[in-house]
């Protein structure tokens, strides 16, 4: 773990505890009844763990990057679901943050620090990789705005308590067209599927929304045209968050598999000793810790206020491709018993698949490398 002021050490230190005690406990009958992650809200509010991002200012903890970096590690190592959960609800705070005013971030903000569950709605069934394709629109109505269209794959979306959705103003524009609003699902004209029937993070929930719906004009979120912008911000640091939680459950399928090669014995030997398998634990431990480094230095520029959008897709890329490389490993180290639903890693490697796919899948992140490099 990386070292941290007084504060935000204890703060880590304290997630520490709680996955040891809450999360771990909870992580396999949640994936393996798909029972949603919400059921640690309470306890999560109860830690301060849903403001852990937002500024003390309003309402939450403030962690800075670098310890919010450890912090969503360790979260995820004990329970993906749960990660997925408050990081896709961060996604949402951090568009208020970012896209919104003081007055919309003191009436949203306050409440998502410690009760509330938001849910980012971006991604729609045409429009994943490439937001300017999204056919969702906002046309004014009297005072406000009618938004129509449907989302896809929107993580807590039918649990959550307010969804920023991103939606064209100005069809003509492109991705310049986009805005930002945050919806009430509660107020009518915003209905879910049911949850997705995912490979991994089963307790993590994702919904289609079909929107249609009217908002008032201090519900969008900067001046209109202004959402792409503050979604690719947002994306910036959702992507450092997903590669936390890859290192997170790269660790824990590294600690799974170190005790049980030291345990496991062939010929009264402990396999630990095996020079085979003393190199895949060498490679496995080399890749989480570049995968950290990478971390550190995407999340050291955003404390720094620094642009760190290179540095965001190239962690992510290297970490979720990584945490690939990490599990398969882990389960091969076990045998056979790896391959079973009795152990973790199973579960480990299929949370961990989908990393490669949202907020941008890897071979979006090398593109945005490659830009950054051709110019």
């Amino acid at each position: 773990m990386t070292v941290h002021n007084e504060d935000d050490q204890a703060l880590v230190e304290a997630v520490r505890r709680y996955c040891a005690e809450v999360l771990v406990p909870a992580a396999a009958e949640i994936d393996e009844t798909s029972r949603s992650a919400t059921c640690h809200l309470g306890s999560l509010a109860e830690m301060g763990l849903l403001g852990l991002n937002i500024p003390e200012a309003y309402g939450g903890l403030g962690l800075r990057p670098t310890a919010l970096f450890d912090a969503v590690a360790l979260i995820a190592g004990a329970c993906g679901s749960t990660a997925s959960m408050i990081t896709a609800h961060w996604l949402a705070t951090d568009s208020i943050l970012y896209g919104g005013d003081e007055a919309q971030r003191h009436r949203y903000l306050t409440g998502a620090a410690d009760r509330s569950l938001g849910a980012f709605a971006l991604t729609e069934p045409g429009a994943g990789s490439n937001p300017a394709d999204m056919k969702t629109g906002a046309v004014r109505e009297g005072t406000g705005y009618r938004i129509t269209g449907t989302k896809h794959f929107i993580s807590n979306a039918g649990e959550a308590d307010f969804i920023v959705v991103y939606a064209k103003t100005d069809p003509a524009a492109g991705a310049r067209g986009i805005s930002a609003f945050v919806v009430d699902p509660k107020a009518g004209g915003v209905r879910f599927g049911s949850p997705e029937r995912t490979m991994g993070l089963r307790g993590g929930h994702v919904f289609e929304v079909s929107i249609d719906c009217v908002v008032a004009e201090e519900d969008r979120l900067g001046p209109e045209g202004s959402g792409f912008r503050t979604a690719l911000k947002v994306l910036d640091g959702g992507r450092v968050e997903i590669a936390a939680c890859a290192v997170g459950i790269a660790e824990a399928a590294l600690g799974a598999a170190i005790e049980w090669a030291k345990q496991r014995k062939i010929g009264g030997e402990p396999i630990a000793g095996f020079q085979g398998l003393q190199w895949m634990f060498a490679d496995m431990a080399t890749d989480i810790e570049a995968a950290r480094l990478l971390g550190m230095a995407a999340a050291g520029k955003r404390e720094a206020g620094e642009r760190y959008s290179r540095e965001s897709s190239m962690v992510k890329l290297f970490a979720s491709e990584m945490v690939g490389r990490v599990t398969d490993k882990a389960i091969q180290i076990h045998g056979g018993y790896g391959y079973t639903r009795d152990l973790p890693l199973e579960r480990y490697a299929r949370d961990a698949r989908i990393f490669r796919i949202y907020e941008g899948s890897s071979e979006i992140q090398r593109n945005i490398i490659a830009r950054t490099i051709l110019g």
